[in-house]
């Protein structure tokens, strides 16, 4: 019996390529148990995890380190240390043979009580640029996966290894004619995919918002806002509001969908690519999905739009450009697909299964 424990939490992108390789590991070993360590909040970890009866939950107490002044700092530290404490319980009971996280403040305290109890600790950087969590982790880790040749650069080479970024094959599985029924969309006009992550993007609805009367006379349109982040009750038979989508129902969006609207996580750049779906990407400013998104921009995969505050009018503009442009969108599809990394989850399942350890 193998078992791992996997670690994320607070936002979705530390959350989908954990899935993804927990899907390949029980794929290829099947006897697997898996534990999830997540926030007490459990958004979006623990919606997300639901389709997975083979995964438990658990959460533990968790806090962030700010890399500016912040009272939360001095209470945050509690946090941490309370929920070193129970992580380092949990591995006791759970007795796993690797601690697996793709970076996420939750996973900090667990992956150094797995390091003090010689539990192989695994960590996957997603981003071009390395987040503080990652960084907190990378000494203790026994192996570091990336996502990007550029990232090889800020771990030790003796340990890190090039792999791209896990996509779930859920996303691949994809019935274009489910979500036209579910949504009863048209087949003869274009479908806009909008989305904010797994936890929804209160600007960008806000600006969807303002143009939505606009944007349904030329295309119909399914908008992904987020939990408890929906916004005004537009109706329309071209406007489709859902707060979330398991990865089964968001496949079957992006096999209708001729144009995306999505942050920069990357996550959501993972699964555009593998798909090879056209995309007006809008990162958050001063961020790791800016650094993101420049790579793939620069690449000329997507159209980055970008600024502290969303122009609604711009984007508009772009949509409409970008949907009435079957050439345009043929460019950034093929773009994007070349930047696809389809074996990303069998490669880092490897890695894990290689390296790990029996506990006795």
């Amino acid at each position: 019996m193998i078992r791992i424990i996997l670690s994320g939490g607070g936002t979705g992108g530390s959350v989908s390529p954990l899935l993804a390789i927990a899907q390949e590991i029980k794929r290829t070993r099947p006897e697997t148990d898996f534990l999830f360590i997540g926030t007490r909040k459990g958004n979006p970890e623990k919606t997300m995890i639901k389709s997975f009866p083979y995964i438990k939950y658990q959460s533990i107490f968790s806090g962030k380190l700010r890399r500016y002044f912040s009272l939360r700092n001095f209470t945050d530290l509690f946090l941490i240390l309370k929920g070193f404490f129970q992580s380092f319980f949990i591995i006791l009971k759970f007795k796993p043979q690797a601690v697996l996280s793709a970076g996420a403040f939750v996973s900090v305290p667990l992956a150094w009580a797995a390091w003090i109890l010689n539990v192989p600790v695994f960590i996957h950087q997603q981003d071009v640029r390395p987040g503080l969590a990652n960084k907190l982790m990378a000494k203790i880790s026994r192996k570091i996966t990336v996502s990007f040749k550029k990232s090889l650069e800020s771990f030790a080479l003796n340990k890190t290894i090039l792999t791209g970024n896990p996509v779930s094959p859920k996303i691949l599985t994809g019935d274009k004619e489910k979500a036209i029924k579910r949504f009863n969309l048209k087949s003869n006009l274009p479908c806009l995919l909008i989305m904010g992550g797994g936890t929804g993007a209160l600007e960008i609805n806000q600006a969807i918002e303002e143009i939505i009367p606009d944007l349904v006379k030329f295309c119909q349109v399914v908008h992904l806002t987020g939990l408890r982040k929906g916004i005004g009750k537009f109706i329309h038979s071209h406007y489709h509001q859902i707060e979330f989508l398991p990865q089964e129902g968001l496949a079957d969006i992006y096999a209708v969908a001729d144009l995306v609207v999505s942050r920069a996580g990357l996550g959501a750049l993972t699964e555009l690519s593998v798909l090879k779906k056209p995309a007006i990407i809008i990162p958050i400013t001063n961020s790791h999905q800016e650094t993101n998104a420049k790579y793939f921009a620069k690449q000329k995969a997507i159209v980055l739009l970008r600024g502290k505050k969303i122009n609604s009018q711009e984007l508009l503009s772009k949509i409409k450009e970008l949907i009435l442009d079957n050439k345009q969108r043929a460019l950034l599809s093929l773009n994007i697909s070349q930047l696809a990394s389809i074996e990303a989850s069998k490669k880092i399942s490897k890695v894990v299964l290689e390296n790990i350890s029996a506990w006795a």
